[in-house]
This record gives structure tokens, sequence and C-alpha cells, in this order.
């Protein structure tokens, strides 16, 4: 059955921020295989002015969107502290969820709300949307294909330019932010750094951090053991000098290194390193890589609330948080930690 054939999946939007206005919005209102039934922000004011914009006929209260029986899936764009609370409330009800990053603030978090996806036989997708794109499933599957040898590094950097604050928001605030750089940034960093190895456990940790004019931090650089002798280093910053932001990750092994972006592979063959980069497609209508990266996650998860693929449960972002939780550790105590705890 194809898109044009089947029903549309019907969709709710919770929070009317800057991600639902430049990427959700606008590729599931292009979809005729979507029904954009209602949106809710606690702005609203924003919320009308949003819907209006795209022309959705309800705007809702949060509770009332995750209760309303029309609505089979959910997009969760709100305050990270609301996406555990409101991926639990969702999935009770019998809806999917799409969860913007990071699924919960804590590994127990986390592992709730797998466990309830688990019991309810709801699919849900935690928003990491570089996993969709093209130079990051390459690079992984010379990875995967030992082709790289046995990788010994890992190196990761997500800097974004400091910008003037006016006021603060909810992301310079602990409690609803639930970290600063590392937590908002960091979380997406360390994901794309371990998917490349395919999710290897974290053994030790040592983080330091920067506290700037909040009381979160605005930089962290992070020192990772990984099981099998892998190490992962990041750095993250909300305040880099330079004339772009900066993502990039590079994976070391003793027969080859890859890079991204852009992507670039090499390997040793008759005793020298020669590239050997797959050509990679480019996006429809010149679409940039991140945005089309976003239009196939969500592809993804709406295929998946209509029974066409299968989503596997994020398990792996209970790892995840489980290093987030032990890096912050490490900056406040100065040592290194156990990711396990101990």
């Amino acid at each position: 059955m194809t898109k044009g054939e089947r029903d549309a999946v019907r969709v709710g939007v919770l929070g009317t921020g800057a991600i639902s206005q430049v990427v959700h919005l606008p590729i599931l209102t292009e979809r005729k295989d979507v029904d954009v039934v209602a949106v809710s922000d606690q702005d609203d004011h924003k919320a009308v002015t949003i819907a209006h914009r795209f022309g959705i006929p309800d705007v809702l209260t949060d509770e009332a969107l995750l209760s309303d029986d029309r609505i089979q899936a959910v997009f969760l764009c709100t305050p990270n502290f609301l996406h555990e609370r409101q991926a639990l409330a969702a999935l009770e009800t019998g809806k999917h969820a799409l969860v913007e990053r990071p699924l919960a603030l804590t590994a127990d978090g986390a592992r709730a709300v797998v466990e309830a996806a688990r019991s309810s036989g709801r699919s849900v997708v935690a928003g990491m949307s570089h996993r969709f794109r093209p130079d990051v499933a390459a690079l992984r599957s010379f990875v995967a294909g030992g082709e790289l040898g046995a990788i010994h590094s890992v190196r990761g950097a997500w800097l974004n330019r400091g910008l003037p604050i006016a006021r603060s928001t909810w992301r310079q605030k602990p409690a609803e932010a639930g970290g600063g750089a590392l937590m908002d940034i960091g979380v997406q960093a360390l994901d794309l750094c371990l998917f490349l190895l395919g999710h290897p456990r974290a053994l030790r940790v040592k983080c330091s951090t920067h506290i700037g004019d909040f009381e979160v931090e605005d930089a962290a650089t992070l020192m990772v053991d990984l099981e099998g002798g892998a190490a992962l280093t990041l750095d993250v910053s909300w305040g880099y000098f330079g004339g772009d932001d900066r993502h990039h990750a590079r994976v070391l092994g003793t027969e080859g290194s890859g890079s991204l972006p852009p992507l670039e592979i090499f390997k040793q063959l008759g005793g020298r390193p020669l590239e050997v980069t797959p050509r990679q497609p480019s996006p429809r209508g010149g679409e940039n890589p991140y945005m089309n990266a976003y239009r196939r996650e969500i592809d993804h998860f709406i295929r998946a609330v209509a029974g066409e693929v299968d989503a596997p449960l994020p398990e792996e972002q209970v790892a995840l948080m489980e290093l987030v939780e032990a890096a912050y550790r490490s900056a406040r105590d100065g040592v290194e930690v156990a990711v396990d705890g101990s």
C-alpha cells in the first residue's frame, strides 16, 4: 500500500517553538498522508498564530491534546523537563510518540518511557535526526564491516557560536533544561559518536564544564573509556568563537579512518592510505542535509505509526543518559566516574 492509498496519520504537535516552526510543521503539513489535527503550547497566543500560519484547525492545552482520541501520534517539541511526563501520557492513551532530545532527563526516566512503549505496543522514537543522514550511515557501515580495522578513537565536537541572549529561557534553567550545553547539544553529539560505533558500553568518564553567565554550563569536555578499548572525546560549546558553527566527528582505526562532514574515508590498501569515500546522494531540491535528515526521520516515524516499518525501542537512550549523568557527577566532583555508578 502506498502513502496515497492509506488513510492519513492523524498527529498532534506539542510545543510551537523554533524546532516546530522550522522543521516539524513545514514537513508534516506538506505531506498528503498526514493530518495535523492540533497543536499546543504554554504560550496560547503563539500557538494560535502558528496554527493559523500552517492551517491547523485546533489549538488545545497539552493535556487535551494528549487525551484527544482523534490523534494517533504526537510530536513532543516541549522543554526538556516535560518530555518524560508527556511521552508516558501519550503512550498510556495509546498514542505513538516522537520525542525531541533528550528522551528524558535521567536514565530512570528514559527507562520508564521505553518500558511504557513496550507495554503499550506503541512506537516511541528519540529525535536523533543525524542517524538519517547518508554520510553518517556510510561511515557507520564502514565501521560495522570492520573495514577501518579495530577502532581505537572517536572524536566529536558540537560547537555553536555564542549569540547574545536578551533574557534567559527554560534552556538556562537547571530544573527545566536538566543542564546546559552538555544536555542541550552534547546529548545528540554523544549519540552520534556512539551510533557510529554501534553503541559500545561506556565504562568511565572524566568531564569538565565551564559555567558562564547562567546557572548551567556553556561548555563541556568529556573523555570516555568504551568497552572494547576505544576512547571517546567530545567538546561541546554554546560560546564558540568562529565564522560558523562546527559539528563534526572523526573515527580512527588500525586500518583506516573516517570523518564528517564532509564525509571522508581512508583505508590502508597496499601499504598506503587511499581515499575510499563513497559518493553521496544529493538531497532533493537542493535541501540542506540537516533538514533532509529530519525529513527522513519524520518519514520513518509516520511509516512506523502506519504499520509499514518497525521502529526499534530506543533502549540505547537509557545507556546514553547513564553516561550523561556520570559526566555531570564527574564535573561536579572533579574526578573520573564509573558510568555504572560504582
